[in-house]
């Protein structure tokens, strides 16, 4: 196994957190770090390797082999393409993008330097996931009848602060991108695209902190096969409410529910008895809030076994890009509306 070595590229709380993993993890190295902020203010003085304000610097002087992306959304396409360019490997934190054109001009500048883009989404490691995903294709549920998503969380002036990044339209990008992309992702990951969407869209109480909604309720029908809906909302008074999918099948009826969708709340599937799964780690700690869980640690270790030409990437360019592309079909519903 070679030591890969890694240039982290924003050092707010996910950044933070990637830094942490690699710090942690065997055949890792930081190699750099960057950030507009310094080292003092981010509180990152602990990590004694070369620091610089510019993802261009970095890129300069540096031997990192693999750029971890974790800025604001609306500058992951334009930096990921610059560490592609440099002949690096990147790592994107979700999403991609903000929108499907940006995405592909990563899978087309990845693919035209040879180069292998990993993309964040940590849900897929939940022990609840990973069973779910086991249970849809080995096709015990037979037909997928509905799928219903709830994410009903709370972001509030405890997380919008003025003249942050988070709320705005080109930096944020919207609820779905910056909130619930990882459960959209989920679904995706089970059950494929989307098509015959209608969507309603409402601002409750975040019409003087952002740019965008922050409640919808989302139907649809998937390519292959079945219905579904999905309704989020950052309006939850005071703490997070759930991440939930429920799936009614021909065979069987299933629920994962919690905080961020940790905790098999129903099963009942004709001739098949539910295992007993790990627990999953907790949510992220965003201050005052809890995000999805804590398994950026696995997503380094996929990089590394990658890379050690041990194992087949978690979460590919083009299933990053699909992410990017169904939140876009939903907010031209949205678009649409205002017309």
């Amino acid at each position: 196994m070679k030591k890969i070595k890694f240039g982290v590229v924003g050092c707010g709380y996910i950044g933070k957190r990637h830094a942490e993993m690699i710090a942690r993890e065997n055949n890792t190295e930081i190699a750099a770090l960057c950030d507009i902020l310094s080292k003092d203010k981010l509180g990152i003085d602990g990590y004694k390797v070369p620091f610089f304000s510019s993802i261009d610097d970095l890129l300069h002087n540096t031997d990192a082999e693999v750029i971890n992306i974790c800025t604001p959304n609306g500058y992951h396409a334009e930096y990921a393409i610059k560490a592609i360019l440099s002949n690096r490997h990147v790592v994107i934190e979700k999403p991609i993008a903000l929108t499907t054109a940006d995405a592909e001009k990563i899978v087309y500048t990845a693919l035209s330097r040879n180069k292998l883009v990993f993309c964040v989404m940590q849900n897929r490691y939940s022990p609840p996931s990973l069973w779910l995903k086991e249970l849809v294709d080995s096709g015990k549920l037979g037909a997928i009848y509905i799928v219903q998503i709830n994410c009903y969380w709370n972001r509030d002036n405890r997380y919008y602060k003025p003249g942050n990044w988070h709320g705005s339209a080109n930096l944020d990008g919207g609820t779905l991108f910056t909130q619930f992309s990882h459960f959209i992702d989920i679904m995706y990951w089970l059950f494929g695209d989307i098509t015959n969407i209608q969507a309603k869209f409402n601002d409750f109480n975040h019409y003087d902190l952002t740019a965008f909604e922050d409640t919808g309720i989302v139907n649809f029908d998937f390519i292959n096969g079945g219905m579904g809906c999905l309704n989020y909302s950052t309006s939850v008074w005071d703490k997070n409410l759930e991440s939930s999918i429920t799936i009614i099948a021909e065979k069987g009826s299933v629920k994962v529910g919690g905080q961020y969708m940790n905790e098999v709340e129903y099963c009942h599937v004709k001739n098949y008895e539910m295992p007993t799964l790990a627990p999953t780690n907790p949510g992220n700690d965003y201050g005052a809030y809890k995000g999805s869980a804590q398994n950026h640690n696995y997503v380094i270790e996929n990089i590394v076994n990658v890379l050690n030409n041990k194992e087949s990437i978690t979460t590919n360019v083009i299933e990053g890009l699909k992410v990017v592309n169904i939140i876009e079909k939903i907010y031209k519903i949205k678009s649409s509306l205002k017309e």
